[in-house]
């Protein structure tokens, strides 16, 4: 049987190889390559890279917590593009992230969160802390293989991140 401390390393261990991946997959890339779209639905890595802080944002503070941190911009994001700089966006990806640890860390898994996802399957799916972390785990697996998928469509590399 997995202890609850056990699972929430686990959990956070492959949390943090996620992140480490998206980071990994664009990085040493310029800014004219993180703005780049390079298939038809027209996000670039940099616009992924925000929207997956935004992610971070919406589950462990907007849904699990029940109220988020200030945005440092207008909400006036527009899904998976970004028209602010390189360090401002991996800046807010950082701080989310960071945010989401301390969020993780203070709490049960087994914590029911204070608000609801808007939509189902996944306002009925994410009950608990545990399948919130399970669920940005998965999001941010999907989208590395998007930027994965970009990466080598930009500059021919593959392979890239810690595992």
């Amino acid at each position: 049987m997995v202890t609850i401390d056990g699972e929430r390393a686990a959990l956070c261990e492959f949390l943090g190889y996620q992140r480490a991946s998206v980071l990994a997959v664009v990085a040493e890339l310029d800014e004219t390559s993180l703005r780049k779209t390079v298939l038809p639905s027209g996000w670039s890595p940099l616009g992924l890279v925000e929207h997956l802080g935004y992610a971070e944002r919406h589950w462990f503070q907007e849904v699990f917590r029940g109220a988020a941190e200030p945005l440092p911009w207008p909400d006036d994001h527009t899904p998976l593009i970004t028209s602010r700089p390189p360090a401002q966006v991996f800046g807010f990806y950082s701080d989310q992230c960071r945010i989401s640890d301390a969020i993780i860390a203070g709490a049960s898994l087994t914590a029911v969160p204070a608000a609801r996802h808007p939509e189902e399957p996944l306002a009925s799916q994410t009950t608990d802390l545990r399948r919130i972390v399970l669920h940005v785990i998965e999001e941010t697996a999907r989208h590395i293989g998007h930027l994965d998928v970009a990466r080598e469509l930009i500059d021919g590399r593959t392979g890239l991140g810690p595992r």
